[in-house]
């Protein structure tokens, strides 16, 4: 079980960096207790998992981990813990973004150089509700992935590639993924290889590398990279909901467009998907003026 401890260059928020990594409640790989996060991955090296309490009397994060892949997570602790981000790198531009800035210091951007952890839920998040993409990944890391190393029980590490390439097509169908969202999955995991690669590139070239599979598109490839690169500037487009939280939160108007939000976000170049965190922190959102989308569930077809 080793042990690291991890002092941070100035202020710091540990739950609000790595809430990123969280999809949805009762995530299986991720969790928090109390002033715990808990993670669990597969690294290069097999699974591990990982214990993280911030220590608010000198302002350090110690951190303790279990698994064949322990010691490859606590040599890349610095960088998940948002080390190599610098948020004043970012100029605020509007009052809203200012004030978040300076609300939240310890907001740094997560880097957790593994793709096919962040990319495989992303896949799973395409064109669905929130809340159907975290049912289906929970049940699926609960029938196919192993329980993670360590003493937290409930956790699990998601399968292998080969393991995502076993599932049968009736275990997506009750996980409620249609065959569209499976098959990128498993064009994916059969290169996972040069997937993974892509942690080690710039912004432009990881996402050339990510969207030359099919049914991978410059919405997945922003919503991973985000979390993989710990990249400032990854801007999602084709959001649902997105522009119009970003257009309302700084003109005041409804019905934005991508392209509008791009428009408003120009003065960020660079620093993009910091804003838009931090927008998305400040609020206030456009009030609803329809129901929610309804929840679907092939699984019952």
């Amino acid at each position: 079980m080793p042990v690291r401890t991890w002092v941070p260059p100035g202020p710091y928020d540990l739950h609000r960096t790595l809430c990123v990594l969280r999809r949805g409640p009762g995530d299986p790989a991720f969790a928090v207790r109390g002033a715990e996060v808990w993670r669990a991955c597969r690294t290069p090296e097999g699974p591990g998992t990982l214990r993280l309490v911030a220590r608010p009397a000198d302002g350090a994060v110690e951190a303790e981990s279990w698994g064949p892949g322990a010691d490859w997570l606590l040599e890349r602790l610095p960088d998940l813990l948002g080390e190599r981000d610098d948020p004043a790198e970012l100029t605020a531009r509007h009052r809203i973004v200012h004030a978040a800035h300076r609300r939240h210091p310890g907001l740094r951007l997560t880097r957790t150089g593994l793709v096919l952890e962040s990319l495989i839920p992303s896949v799973l998040e395409q064109k669905v509700t929130s809340d159907e993409a975290y049912r289906a990944w929970r049940l699926l890391l609960q029938r196919h992935g192993e329980r993670a190393p360590g003493p937290w029980e409930r956790l699990r590490v998601m399968p292998e590639p080969r393991g995502w390439a076993l599932i049968p097509s009736w275990e997506w169908h009750r996980a409620g993924v249609d065959a569209k969202r499976s098959d990128t999955i498993l064009r994916a995991v059969r290169l996972a290889h040069r997937m993974e690669e892509a942690a080690r590139m710039d912004l432009a070239d990881a996402t050339r590398r990510l969207t030359a599979v099919p049914g991978i598109g410059p919405w997945t490839a922003a919503e991973t990279l985000q979390r993989v690169l710990g990249a400032p500037d990854a801007i999602t487009v084709g959001d649902l909901h997105l522009p119009g939280i970003i257009g309302y939160a700084l003109t005041g108007r409804r019905g934005t467009t991508d392209a509008q939000m791009l428009e408003l976000l120009a003065p960020y170049e660079g620093q993009r998907h910091r804003a838009a965190r931090l927008i998305l922190l400040a609020g206030p959102a456009p009030p609803r003026r329809a129901p929610r989308f309804p929840v679907g569930d092939i699984a019952r077809l």
